[in-house]
């Protein structure tokens, strides 16, 4: 739905980083639309807004910030590079459901926000996501798109007597079923975050004395950026063997998993998209991340149990990070 409100149109390019899920270009390409990759930030693992402004060229249409575990990008800087080249801004607030920038919710803050509630996010339903629209003058067209190019929704307020085909759309709507248990989630919505945010404190704690003696990273999170949870990842130093530390982890019974494998370098990324300079950044914490179970339920002995688990992975695997 943000594509096409954003009218991406064949040739169009729209710059995004290149670590993020396949959804945030597959949106583009979909549209006729390039995705131009931009490398990420090395704290954040967000959009690094100081490269972005290389990558625009007379054919850019919009800037896809995708806010990494709930972790905010530097919206404003983006936002100012939008603003100034009459560029679209759309939020890939997917994993930020209650996470804010300078105390404004994630998915607000641009021109869209795609939120999503798949199964792995903090409020869930299965499938099924949002879309937040900050634009006044795009909501009437977003209805229409939002019900298969209809306007059935002015149908239903009576101002008129029947609906038709008006636009492009598909049928994004969830059902009466889905929505109902998305609801119950909503209600409880505080609370899941705040028992989210518990564990990820006890993990962050826990895991202060791995990054001491250079075992690990931790999550980087700017004061200005209230984070919601989404996840909690380790960096290991780029000597580590990952497969060997991920298989330590599940043999133990703790179910650690690595994130994206950059689009940039995947087959559809080098057949529909391109790079605007090196991928350094990217291509090294791709290697390096592993992220650690993490959800509402989860006991004080669940947590000790990982804890004691990734230390006896780490400790006595080759220690220097990169500096």
């Amino acid at each position: 739905m943000a594509a096409i409100l954003a009218d991406i149109a064949p040739g169009d390019e729209v710059v995004m980083p290149s670590f993020t899920f396949v959804s945030t270009a597959n949106a583009v390409v979909a549209r006729g639309g390039i995705p131009v990759f931009v490398d990420v930030r090395s704290d954040t693992l967000n959009l690094d807004e100081r490269k972005v402004e290389a990558a625009l060229s007379d054919r850019t249409k919009a800037i896809v910030a995708v806010h990494y575990a709930g972790v905010a990008c530097e919206m404003d800087m983006i936002n100012e590079f939008a603003r100034a080249r009459r560029l679209t801004v759309v939020e890939d607030a997917a994993q930020g459901v209650l996470a804010t920038y300078r105390g404004r919710p994630l998915g607000s803050i641009g021109d869209l926000g795609a939120l999503s509630f798949h199964e792995t996010k903090n409020v869930m339903c299965g499938e099924g996501g949002a879309l937040l629209v900050n634009r006044d003058e795009w909501i009437d067209r977003a209805e229409v798109v939002h019900e298969k190019g209809t306007d059935r929704r002015r149908f239903f307020r009576g101002m008129t007597d029947k609906y038709t085909w008006q636009d492009v759309g598909s049928s994004f709507p969830m059902s009466d079923l889905t929505a109902a248990f998305l609801w119950a989630q909503f209600e409880n919505a505080e609370l899941i975050t705040q028992l989210r945010l518990e564990v990820w404190a006890a993990y962050h704690e826990g895991l202060k004395h791995l990054e001491e003696r250079e075992r690990l990273r931790r999550p980087i999170v700017p004061a200005w950026c209230k984070h919601n949870a989404h996840l909690y990842y380790v960096l290991l130093p780029p000597a580590s063997d990952r497969d060997a530390v991920l298989a330590t982890l599940n043999e133990e019974g703790v179910n650690a998993v690595f994130h994206y494998v950059p689009l940039h370098s995947a087959p559809a990324g080098v057949r529909f998209g391109r790079s605007s300079g090196l991928m350094k950044t990217t291509d090294e914490i791709s290697a390096r991340l592993i992220r650690l179970p993490l959800w509402a339920g989860m006991s004080a002995a669940d947590v000790e149990h990982v804890l004691e688990t990734v230390e006896h992975a780490l400790w006595r695997r080759p220690s220097r990070m990169a500096q």
